[in-house]
């Protein structure tokens, strides 16, 4: 991980570069843009709109730079709902390195945002009084997900099929919806055919959506 870069992407805000994967964590069109699009927009503000609650329960596949989880808490802020938010992630960034990316900068709350990253892993952590979250340090691939009907929303935001298979196969897949809530909401940046046909079969109502800036599609899921 000491070999990750900061790269600057086209909305000004940072992205990491990882060169063992040769892959970028966040688009280089926009990282603040592309998480806005495909998490915040076409995910979260999605689920509110459908449901009533004011509990949300947030499954994150990659923790990554943090910038989802943060997003999240700055949207919902002061709106009276209630989050708990899990973050999966088998490689999580130095802190030295978290602390050094701009989003704080662009969006504020740069107290928050160090917080995020500080935060005990595999612990419940009161971030604000309305946000709870669970930093889960483990593997996907090998660690029981909790069980049915635990998440309202999946943001399934693992490094592309291309760079990471193993991520994006049927088994995990299925592990993953297996622990969605009956009004569940899946958003991903991807739009792989084999995806969504993979989604379908699971039982899921594909969606195929209009792409952040530079992507032409991208796909939310309906159970």
């Amino acid at each position: 991980m000491s070999d990750l870069t900061i790269i600057t992407t086209s909305d000004g805000s940072h992205s990491l570069f990882n060169p063992l994967l040769n892959e970028t964590y966040h688009s280089v069109h926009g990282a603040i843009q592309e998480s806005q699009h495909v998490f915040i927009q076409q995910g979260l503000k999605y689920w509110l709109a459908h449901n009533p609650s004011k509990d949300i329960r947030i499954l994150e596949i990659g923790f990554g730079t943090g910038l989802n989880a943060f997003l999240t808490l700055l949207d919902l802020q002061n709106s009276g709902y209630r989050i708990y938010y899990e973050s999966w992630e088998a490689f999580p960034l130095p802190i030295d390195l978290a602390v050094q990316l701009n989003y704080p900068i662009q969006l504020g709350a740069i107290d928050v945002f160090a917080q995020l990253h500080q935060s005990e892993w595999n612990a419940f952590v009161s971030i604000t009084p309305e946000f709870i979250l669970y930093k889960r340090l483990g593997d996907i691939l090998k660690d029981p997900l909790p069980g049915a009907d635990s998440f309202d929303l999946i943001y399934y935001d693992a490094f592309a099929p291309s760079k990471q298979p193993q991520l994006w196969t049927f088994d995990v897949l299925k592990k993953v919806v297996d622990a969605m809530s009956p009004a569940g909401v899946w958003v991903t940046y991807c739009a792989k055919g084999q995806l969504k046909r993979d989604l379908k079969s699971l039982g899921l109502t594909v969606e195929t959506l209009t792409g952040p800036p530079g992507k032409k599609e991208m796909v939310r899921a309906l159970r």
